[in-house]
């Protein structure tokens, strides 16, 4: 208890001379300093947003990176130490910790309801840190770009890349002007060795589905009084749905699928079109729900509408990783992280 309070009063008497005030996306007024160099991220959506706009802010990763991942971020970077999480399940960062790191500044990057606001309020209250609240929705992206650009001092690197989302989205938009809704591919995403616990539309989880223009299959309706979110499925209703693309990032499952007498009956499966999802170093459909989805959406661009995509999976992968993740990929890099995400079943 006495350390805690001796931390408070250092961070007490090292208050910035000069500060400015920001608004952040849940409408918060936040005084910080004029100059942010150190950054601690409350959540892992919120380290790789600050790594891809100022990896030199960041102060160390939710979770430590693995081995596979290493490759794929810059090496100055990869070592980082592990703070915990201050949002989400799993949650283990405490407070002593936050105030032994004393970042200039608290990100978190997703969801802005009154839950977060008020453990924003409360934290920020308990250590004299400010904390800002960047709104994670896929439609956001852009303008959280430019707004954690200002605030991190690099507003021009804020620009770049939210002219590169916002370019991504207008490529596809364009595309689905021509596609009418009944021509669109159904899609399944499968989470789990099983495969059966999925993501229902509209959810943080698969809205990169329906940003691509797939069709979640999924979906309980408009009316139905469900929380969007992760959910069990049955063998019944994957059965009934009957997709024609499943997506998962779990090898188990994508190795068993194929001989799986559950699924032989799916479309998708007879077709050989389930994919498995890149994660290094962060998952291209969620885990987590971040920038890294970006990528994400160029890959089932590609996948949904192959003779309507204008791109190449390979260069536009390597152009991503150079741009977002600050990694020149080598030959052998690439092909791990491609190895199945363009189908081929083992």
């Amino acid at each position: 208890m006495f350390r805690l309070i001796g931390i408070l009063l250092l961070i007490a008497t090292a208050l910035p001379a000069s500060a400015r005030m920001v608004t952040d996306s849940a409408g918060r007024v936040v005084e910080i300093p004029d100059r942010v160099e150190t950054v601690f991220a409350a959540g892992p959506p919120a380290s790789i947003l600050v790594y891809i706009v100022q990896p030199d802010a960041l102060t160390g990763w939710p979770r430590a990176l693995r081995e596979e991942e290493l490759p794929y971020i810059a090496a100055p970077y990869r070592g980082l130490p592990e703070t915990g999480r201050l949002t989400g399940r799993g949650g283990e960062a405490n407070l002593e910790r936050v105030l032994e790191i004393a970042p200039d500044l608290i990100i978190d990057f997703g969801s802005v309801t009154d839950t977060y606001v008020d453990l924003a309020d409360r934290v920020q209250a308990q250590t004299g840190i400010p904390y800002l609240l960047i709104d994670g929705r896929f439609d956001n992206t852009a303008a959280a770009l430019r707004l954690v650009g200002d605030v991190l001092g690099v507003p021009d690197r804020g620009e770049e890349l939210a002219a590169h989302v916002e370019g991504t989205f207008s490529r596809l938009d364009a595309l689905l002007e021509e596609v009418p809704a009944d021509a669109r591919p159904r899609v399944y995403l499968a989470r789990g060795p099983d495969g059966l616990e999925t993501g229902l539309a509209g959810s943080i989880n698969t809205e990169i589905i329906e940003r691509a223009g797939g069709i979640n299959v999924a979906d309980p309706g408009p009316g139905a009084d469900v929380r969007r979110g992760i959910v069990q499925a049955s063998p019944e209703q994957v059965i009934i749905a009957d997709p024609g693309i499943v997506l998962t990032w779990d090898r188990s499952f994508y190795r068993r699928v194929w001989s799986d007498p559950l699924w032989q009956g799916i479309s998708a499966v007879r077709a050989k079109r389930v994919y498995l999802s890149p994660t290094a170093p962060f998952g291209w459909i969620d885990r987590p729900p971040s920038l890294n989805r970006v990528m994400g959406l160029i890959w089932l661009a590609g996948l949904f509408y192959p003779d309507r995509w204008d791109g190449d999976l390979r260069a536009e992968t390597r152009e991503f990783y150079r741009l977002y993740y600050h990694v020149d990929l080598g030959e052998d890099d690439l092909e791990v992280l491609l190895e199945w995400a363009q189908g081929d079943a083992p």
